[in-house]
């Protein structure tokens, strides 16, 4: 052999231990990629797994408060109702007489220019202090205000139970 023909056959033979190197080295790599590429598969699952839980736990809770704050409307729609047919039985009664609407005298006062007797005499059924009846006009204008206050009072409490149940 040549000097020539040894060196070509160790060039060869480094280049197919090269080669092998490389080949070798792509399989353990390649296997280490794969190895990576499940693992990060299984953290996705994982993670994906425990972002779907939150979200279903999230609306779960969301659906439980919006029923909780749809029986609380309900509750004062009825509230509300119950409170106007209350007002119109009353407006209805004092329209047809049936309910006088009347206010407590101060006998004491001076400045009224009534001499109402604070006890009752023998013509009178009336037992207790001086009273007076309202005109029918002024009472029926005296429950509407209170008629609009009770409504009021609704709306507040239904805006603070709502308040109340989604600051919980």
């Amino acid at each position: 052999m040549t000097p020539g023909q040894i060196l070509a056959a160790i060039l060869l033979a480094m280049a197919v231990s090269a080669a092998g190197t490389w080949q070798v080295q792509d399989w353990r790599y390649g296997g280490k990629l794969a190895d990576q590429a499940g693992e990060f598969q299984k953290d996705l699952g994982l993670v994906s797994a425990a972002a779907a839980k939150q979200a279903r736990a999230e609306t779960d809770k969301r659906l439980a408060l919006e029923q909780q704050l749809a029986g609380q409307d309900q509750q004062h729609t009825r509230e509300l109702s119950d409170a106007q047919r209350n007002q119109a039985v009353l407006r209805d009664r004092l329209a047809t007489s049936d309910v006088r609407l009347s206010v407590l005298l101060d006998a004491a006062d001076s400045a009224s220019g009534c001499n109402v007797p604070a006890t009752p005499g023998s013509v009178g059924v009336v037992h207790g202090a001086a009273r007076a009846q309202l005109d029918p006009a002024h009472a029926q204008r005296i429950l509407a205000i209170t008629g609009d206050g009770d409504q009021g009072l609704i709306a507040l409490r239904a805006c603070q139970a709502y308040v109340r149940g989604i600051s919980q």
